[in-house]
């Protein structure tokens, strides 16, 4: 997607509350060193929290979205503020559901927050009261499937019975038996097609290089991992079917990386922008999370974009990303990048089981 037809997008709207790229993967991958330099692509600033678990020099989460960069720093304020019990209250990890507590609690810290963020957020009381892990447009369409779609294929004592822990061999034979019906196969097309997905879920403009059947590769995928053991314990897979993070959490708010992010959050700079333009503000970077940014891109500006990203990395520099649906390598085209053999090993872990690749590339030249 060339930077020109951004102006496609709707920016002024959270798009994703919640990160949906594998933190643990994320930081398995990369591997980093203490006292490193991260830049990383903000969208809801989870997994940028989570590179903080590094003890790095500095994290730029960097986003093209203001709004994105908005929440980034509401979370952000929350978690400096809030031990974790009152921040999982406050985010809206205990259920959604109104909450005017919610809003006094954000009261007493949005005057830590930058101004152009806490003005956006002071008028946003019905997004907070209601837990702001729940507020973007893919979580909604998520929500949508499980509150609206999957009770028309499968009743809650089901759904439980796929999350429950079994051997592998039970994992797939609960699928093909009692889950995989035709039913299933018909509405979760429908439901994941191009069309409903850009308009309920992502936009249009962010499928635009997807060559693929996007509903059967979804339905394939997706598949897969229901039929492995690894579908038991997914926070991801568990908010698509419940509407919400049930018994499994995101790395950031788990119990034993709270308090060491919370101890680092002075190191987390937030840039509204591309990846590429904070290099010019801030220097070489050693590591870099760049999420799924190259789906959007077509591939002369793909090209560009690498080149501008492999002149802002310090010799043995590393860069993880993911691909969905658009196969992207920067190493095909830069040889000064090569990919780490053990990526493959790593993608069976993704617990972002819909993703078809995860990368992770470094500097050798």
């Amino acid at each position: 997607m060339k930077k020109s037809n951004l102006e496609k997008v709707n920016f002024q709207m959270i798009r994703y509350a919640n990160c949906w790229e594998d933190a643990d993967l994320l930081l398995q991958g990369l591997a980093a060193k203490e006292g490193r330099r991260h830049l990383s692509i903000g969208s809801a600033g989870d997994n940028s929290f989570s590179l903080l678990t590094s003890n790095p020099e500095l994290v730029i989460a960097v986003d093209v979205s203001p709004v994105q960069i908005y929440l980034i720093e509401l979370k952000k304020a929350a978690i400096k503020y809030l031990d974790r019990e009152a921040y999982l209250q406050f985010a809206g990890f205990n259920g959604q559901k109104e909450d005017t507590d919610r809003w006094k609690t954000y009261c007493s810290f949005r005057e830590t927050m930058p101004p152009s963020a806490r003005s956006y957020w002071n008028n946003q009381r019905v997004i907070i009261c209601d837990g702001i892990i729940y507020s973007g447009k893919f979580e909604k369409y998520f929500r949508l499937f499980s509150k609206y779609i999957l009770p028309l294929i499968h009743n809650k004592n089901k759904i439980d019975d796929l999350l429950l822990s079994k051997d592998a061999n039970e994992q797939e034979k609960y699928y093909q038996e009692h889950w995989n019906n035709r039913r299933w196969r018909m509405l979760f097309r429908l439901f994941f097609s191009r069309k409903l997905m850009g308009w309920l879920g992502r936009d249009p403009a962010f499928l635009e290089q997807v060559k693929v059947p996007v509903a059967e590769f979804i339905f394939q995928k997706t598949a897969q991992h229901l039929k492995s053991k690894s579908a038991q314990s997914n926070y991801m897979l568990e908010f698509v079917v419940t509407g919400k993070f049930k018994n499994n959490l995101p790395h950031y708010v788990r119990s034993e990386n709270y308090d060491l992010i919370k101890q680092n959050l002075d190191r987390l700079v937030c840039r509204q922008g591309f990846a590429e333009t904070a290099i010019h503000e801030f220097g070489k970077f050693d590591y870099f999370n760049l999420s799924n940014i190259f789906e959007y891109l077509d591939q002369e500006h793909f090209t560009q974009v690498a080149k501008q990203l492999l002149a802002g990395a310090n010799p043995g520099a590393k860069m993880a990303y993911w691909n969905l649906m658009v196969e992207r390598k920067i190493s095909n085209i830069f040889p000064q990048l090569k990919t780490i053999k053990n990526h493959e090993e790593l993608q069976d872990k993704d617990k972002g089981f819909f993703y078809q690749q995860f990368l992770v590339e470094r500097m050798v030249a």
